[in-house]
């Protein structure tokens, strides 16, 4: 199993500043990746071309499982309004996350998770106080071709310290009541270590991802549930490929199927 997580900076290039559909097919085609997790996605959206990122992600590795889950409604950064139903905003530009699955999704879920309740100051180049949006977890319960069912989920936490370790908190109490086993993908906002200590979760890859093309932080995770691993096999690989796309590596973790 090829399992991988990847913030996509809505397609944007860091070397020119532009989202082109080909290049971005081309970069999630090199991860091959039976589940994939995406951060910061755009549907509808202006600067992306009004294209929906997690079809094309969905279509660039034959899958025909796939979510997209809005955060907000409108643009981050120009002018946006939490989401209060799945379906607000579907005529509008959206920003979110997404899932794809290359295996039959028995069942999908959405958690809302609030965004800090302050500005919070950012420091680029010098500090400013700023919005924080809301976030949102995206599970499903796949069907892998070994049999049974596994939980994957993807998030993107807020930047804000402290109130990231809140939604992780409110993450976790979602997927324990999903069967397992459960695995927990995105851009969490913080280090492997915090992230384990407050999950007590296993992570699955150590190594930087943050920011490309010369990482020196994780900010990336792939975190599996041990109290509930469903025999799943051993990892075999962990690979940070570098794409011409976004501020993050892809994170892309290969697992044996189990009795490997």
């Amino acid at each position: 199993m090829r399992l991988a997580t990847f913030n996509i900076l809505h397609g944007r290039s860091l070397r020119d500043g532009t989202v082109d559909a080909d290049r971005l097919t081309d970069a999630i085609k090199t991860l091959d990746a039976d589940i994939l997790g995406l951060q910061e996605v755009d549907r509808a959206q202006a600067r992306s071309h009004h294209l929906d990122l997690t079809v094309l992600a969905a279509d660039a590795l034959g899958a025909t499982h796939h979510r997209f889950a809005a955060a907000v409604v409108g643009t981050p950064g120009e002018g946006f309004r939490p989401l209060t139903h799945d379906d607000d905003g579907a005529d509008e530009p959206n920003y979110g996350i997404g899932l794809v699955s290359r295996w039959p999704v028995r069942q999908w879920r959405i958690v809302r998770l609030p965004a800090a309740p302050v500005r919070s100051p950012v420091f680029t180049p010098k500090p400013i106080l700023i919005r924080d949006e809301p976030r949102v977890l995206l599970a499903a319960v796949v069907e892998p071709p070994w049999g049974g069912t596994l939980t994957v989920a993807t998030t993107h936490l807020s930047f804000v310290p402290g109130w990231n370790l809140v939604q992780l908190r409110a993450v976790i109490r979602a997927l324990r009541g999903m069967p397992g086993p459960r695995l927990l993908t995105g851009d969490l906002n913080l280090p492997a270590g915090v992230a384990t200590r407050m999950t007590r979760w296993r992570t699955l890859a150590r190594t930087p991802t943050f920011p490309s093309p010369a990482p020196s932080l994780q900010l990336d995770h792939v975190l599996l549930d041990p109290r509930d691993t469903g025999g799943l096999g051993q990892v075999i690989s962990v690979d940070t490929p570098e794409v011409p796309v976004s501020d993050h590596r892809p994170l892309v973790v290969h697992l044996a199927s189990p009795g490997q």
